[in-house]
């Protein structure tokens, strides 16, 4: 509860704050710390990164893709919406497979049969050995696949182009998604440049750029010690600050400067006729009502999203995929979150100020509309 004092330079009334100025410096020093160590985390995001390389090579020099096509491929992914669809190492969709794990599970699969038909003695080590050993340099900005990484590269190419370019919505995409060849290169070179650096080992370290993500058993991908420990001590901190902040709160509130009432203050109501209603709250009637549409349809689309999840060929019999992909479903369930959240907080404010502030603004209703 607020206490009105008399300002000594006007003689008007301004009201206490409800808490202390120590409480709005701790706020202020918490958000400037928070904001160093994201800039901080962000620097570090981007200096350290995995490096995108040149050129792809083979053996002898002969380049197999480029950093052109993996860029073009991560436009192609983004651009088709298959980040609503399936995932890049763990970002992105759920229905469709993790683009990074898949291709890692698919190739080291394809190179471990090359081995086996080699008949070395132990294919999984030199499988390991061949899909861990990091052979970026960074001078030439080159990295070189071993022979049979190359072929693995050459088999899945063919082996996206089925997936992507089915006649059919059997993944829940629409028929033919990306039926030119060279995009499914492209897409296939940024698949494969991701599960390069999830299983190469990082210079100078025992794991890879991704930290070992994903996991993945044939290329002895598996968490190291560090994610664990500090995964652990990352939510007993979380946990114990929480406490400790309740605790604070519970204990010391008042004198902390905490302003409290000691008696509950007293809720008076109106009438709703009694209650006047300015030409631009009347004017949020229509914003309610857009927003109920656009909740309907968000609501709606969910639905369709999740059906996807229990039948990817057919919606009650219907071949929903030839209209609505899952991917553009979900993108729209998304997008229209946002879009009615936004429309609901603006209306709200229209209609909430007036009363906050005693009036209406001149030709408020023109803007409203």
């Amino acid at each position: 509860m607020t206490v009105p004092q008399i300002s000594p330079a006007d003689g008007r009334q301004r009201a206490e704050l409800e808490v202390s100025k120590f409480w709005i410096q701790g706020v202020a020093l918490v958000m400037a710390f928070g904001f160093a160590v994201m800039g901080f985390l962000a620097l570090r995001t981007y200096t350290d990164s995995m490096p995108q390389p040149e050129q792809v090579v083979d053996s002898q020099g002969g380049v197999v893709f480029t950093s052109e096509d993996i860029t073009t491929g991560q436009q192609i992914f983004l651009r088709r919406g298959l980040q609503q669809y399936g995932s890049i190492m763990g970002h992105g969709g759920y229905l469709g497979p993790d683009y990074t794990a898949d291709y890692l599970r698919r190739s080291s699969t394809l190179v471990l049969d090359d081995l086996k038909s080699t008949g070395m003695q132990d294919p999984q080590g030199a499988l390991v050995e061949m899909m861990r050993t990091n052979r970026y340099d960074e001078e030439t900005g080159e990295l070189q696949f071993t022979d049979e990484q190359i072929d693995a590269f050459g088999s899945l190419k063919g082996h996206y182009a089925d997936y992507f370019g089915s006649p059919t919505t059997q993944y829940g995409l629409m028929p033919n998604a990306i039926p030119d060849s060279a995009d499914i290169h492209d897409l296939t070179a940024f698949f494969a440049w991701t599960a390069w650096a999830a299983s190469a080992e990082r210079p100078g370290h025992n794991y890879s750029y991704t930290n070992n993500w994903p996991a993945e058993p044939l290329v002895d991908n598996v968490p190291t010690a560090d994610i664990i420990v500090w995964s652990g001590l990352s939510l007993v901190a979380l946990m114990a600050a929480t406490g400790v902040l309740f605790g604070l709160y519970g204990r010391w509130s008042k004198s902390m400067g905490w302003q409290h009432s000691e008696e509950t203050p007293a809720l008076a109501f109106r009438q709703p006729g009694d209650v006047q209603v300015t030409p631009a709250q009347s004017a949020t009637a229509w914003f309610f009502f857009v927003v109920a549409i656009l909740f309907m349809g968000q609501a709606l689309l969910g639905a369709a999203v999740e059906h996807y999840r229990a039948d990817l060929s057919s919606f009650f019999g219907f071949d929903l995929a030839q209209v609505l992909p899952f991917n553009l479903a979900r993108t729209w369930h998304v997008q229209l979150s946002l879009f009615w959240t936004a429309a609901s907080f603006l209306a709200a404010g229209i209609f909430l100020a007036p009363y906050i502030s005693g009036r209406e603004p001149k030709r408020q209703l023109w803007l409203a509309f």
